[in-house]
This record gives structure tokens, sequence and C-alpha cells, in this order.
């Protein structure tokens, strides 16, 4: 009997026996903690070991502040030096209130790599799968564990085989929409407690910023990570930023065990919208075209890569925004934000009457851009809409195309006809 990729990664860091239901003890290659979470992160260390305890490895523990930054109020401020001091005398890393989303430095710096495993204090770090890395976001009581000990114990789970069919979408149709389409397909509990491979020709075809898309919504169909084989491209980014000649990702064995294979056909897909108040209840955007929007962002760590905002920038550079609509964007990465001013992008935003943030987590949660009042309507290009998640107003999800066509023209806009008319495709 073969295994998946999660239980091979697991294999590769753990004496136990891994199965599917079995808890084991795994070794950790990363571990990190953000400004939310952090600091009861060191508040647990010292309470339970000490001012003086002593973490396993500083040179592989990190802080990563991209929640709140910089911070706009007194815990958080107090907070983030919190962690600045522990992170000094212990002598670990912090990428501070500049760096932009921990998840996507890690990408960029090299912090994890496919067969890696990455754990800290972010829900969202099943983004890894993109890259063929197991991350996994955890509570401080358990991240405090990993920072002194190096390890965690992990339940295996059953592995759901993604099967996608038909032929590859083109713009204006996006990774967004693929991702909102399987969302639609598989809803908030199609991968319950799972890993899910996400497999197909479509798939094998997908740049880097549309697996990082893919697979940062898999927490939101309940699946524990999301893994996509990385092409060349993608190993030989991680030997040159790890300086590692022998990066690779284990594939599964040909008579792997499922839980269950979904095939998804994609054929003639079309841009795609999650209405309120879930992730889930994924339409057509033709199907809620003509609701007045006020509010726009453009951002997160699902659309917040340079492609997302050249993406965007295709519609700017021909249409300002809608008068009365707020265009709120953040990239992901001081990386991304660099790129994006080296090649005019920004002047682009700008002149078209967008609001640009400096790098971090946005569209999210309370004190982050992109919040909303009540009665006032959003497109969001993040990852949630959940009832009061980005505040009282009403948010849909969508992709940078959908996000963009609608501010220029002040309501929920399909960008296939839309750009048609307008001479743009």
């Amino acid at each position: 009997m073969g295994n998946t990729v999660i239980e091979k990664i697991f294999m590769n860091h753990s004496s136990d026996e891994v199965k599917p239901g079995n808890v084991i003890w795994l070794d950790i290659d990363t571990r990190t903690a953000r400004d939310f979470g952090g600091p009861n992160v060191v508040k647990r260390l010292e309470s339970i070991y000490g001012e003086d305890v002593q973490l396993a490895d500083p040179s592989k523990t990190y802080f990563t502040f991209d929640c709140v930054v910089p911070a706009n109020n007194i815990p958080y401020a107090n907070n983030q030096q919190l962690c600045r001091v522990f992170g000094r005398k212990k002598g670990m890393k912090v990428f501070d209130v500049d760096s932009g989303i921990g998840s996507h430095v890690a990408i960029e710096q090299g912090l994890c790599w496919p067969g890696s495993i990455y754990v800290g204090t972010d829900s969202h770090l099943n983004i890894l799968g993109a890259v063929g890395s197991f991350g996994q976001g955890m509570g401080d009581a358990d991240i405090a564990f990993a920072f002194k000990t190096g390890r965690t114990w992990f339940e295996v789970p059953e592995t759901i085989k993604v099967v996608f069919k038909g032929e590859p979408y083109k713009f204006p149709v996006t990774a967004k929409d693929l991702t909102l389409w399987t969302l639609r397909h598989m809803g908030s509990r199609g991968a319950l407690g799972s890993a899910v491979e996400f497999t197909g020709d479509v798939i094998e075809s997908l740049t880097m910023h549309e697996r990082i898309t893919l697979s940062s919504m898999v927490t939101e169909m309940g699946g524990i990570i999301g893994f996509i084989y990385p092409n060349e491209e993608i190993l030989a980014h991680f030997r040159k930023v790890t300086g590692k000649d022998n990066v690779s990702m284990p594939f599964p064995d040909n008579d792997a065990v499922y839980s269950r294979v979904e095939e998804i056909d994609i054929s003639g897909l079309m841009p795609q919208i999650a209405c309120p108040p879930k992730p889930d209840n994924v339409k057509n955007v033709k199907e809620v075209e003509g609701r007045p929007v006020d509010a726009v962002f453009i951002g997160s760590c699902t659309n917040g890569r340079v492609e997302d905002f050249h993406a965007a920038a295709k519609i700017f550079s021909r249409f300002p925004v809608h008068e009365g609509v707020m265009v709120k964007a953040v990239p992901a990465t001081k990386g991304v934000f660099g790129q994006l001013l080296a090649d005019g992008t920004i002047s682009t935003l700008y002149n078209a009457g967008v609001i640009i943030s400096n790098p971090g987590c946005g569209g999210c949660a309370s004190g982050q851009i992109g919040m909303t009042g009540k009665g006032e309507v959003q497109i969001s290009t993040s990852n949630r809409n959940f009832r009061g998640k980005q505040g009282d107003g009403d948010t849909y999800l969508a992709s940078p195309v959908v996000a963009a066509v609608s501010s220029v023209t002040g309501k929920i806009t399909d960008p296939v006809d839309f750009l048609a008319e307008e001479g743009v495709l």
C-alpha cells in the first residue's frame, strides 16, 4: 500500500508509524509566531520555562509581523515590542512591520521549501501547500512548545485527490475564479480535516501566484493543507533562496490510498463571486451584476502578488475609479511593493484613484485596511466574508479583475462583457 504526499512528508520528519488516524510526533523545520498570537507564545514560554528559557534552535525560529502593521493602537504596539525584545534576547530574527505577510515572506526568502514542515500562529499557513510545503497554523500553546522543543504532535489526516478536467481558462478569468469554483464544488466542509492533492493539466500550468491563490483558500474548504506538486521553476526558486541543491518534494505512490477522488470540470469557467455571508456562497458574477459597490479591497495572502496588481492595473490604466468608490490596495510583501514601484504599477493605481498602503495583511480582520461600515458593500480579493469579519457591511469575494472592473463601473460587473465592449479583450 502506497503513501500520499502528506504521509511521505511526515515519514521524513517522524520515527512514528505514519498512517491516517495515528497521532505522531513531528520534527519541525521552521516555527513562527506573528504579531497576533506571538505575545501569548512569549508569555507561555516564560511562565512555564522561566525568562531564561532556551529555544530548540533560534536560527529556525522567527517572528513575522503582518497582522496590524505598523501598529495603529497601543495593544499591538506593546505586543510587537514584547516580541522584538524576546527575539533579541534569544537570537531570533524578526521580520518586522515593513516585511509583509509572513507566509509570503517564507516563500520569497526560503524559510519553507518543498517537503518542509512550517508551523506558526497564522490560520492560513496551509497556503504553503502551493509550493509543496506542509504549512500549518496552530494555537499559541502548541507554538510555544514548538519554539522550545522543535517538535509538535499531529494526527495524520486522510487525503482527498482533486482532479481538474477541461480546458485552461484565460483572461479575464483568473486563478481566483478557479479557486471560488472549487469552493463552490467542495463547500465549506468538503475537505474537512483532510489533506488535498490538486492535480490535472490546468494545475500543472499554474504559475506561483496562481498556486498561492488556490492553496490559500483550502482553509475555507475545511481542509488542513492543499498540495500542488512543484514544477521546475518553483524548485529552482527554492534552490536559489535556500542554498540547498537537493530541494525536492516527495510525490505520491501510484497505489496511494485516498479517502475519495473528486473530479471538477472547469470547461467554460466564468468569473465567480462569493456572496455574503460565506466564502462558499459562490455564484457566477453575471447572476449578481448591478448591485452598487461602495468599496473595493485588492490584496491579502490570497491575491496580493505582483501579478494580481498587474491584472488590476490593466483596467486602471484605461479607466479611473468610479466617483464615490473607495479602492484600497495592499501588496503582500516589501518585495512585491518594490517591484510595483519599479515597473510603474503604483503610479497607474494612484493615478486611477486607488489608495495604496504599505505591505502586510489586509481585508481580513479588525485593525486592517478593508473594513466596512454598516450598509457598506465591498468587493474584496481576500478569502473570508463571514458576517462581521470585515466589519458591519457586506463583503463579496472576487478576483482582482472583477474587483477592478466593478470599482470602475461602481457596481458589481462581469468583466467579460465590459472589457469586450470597451475593446480591451
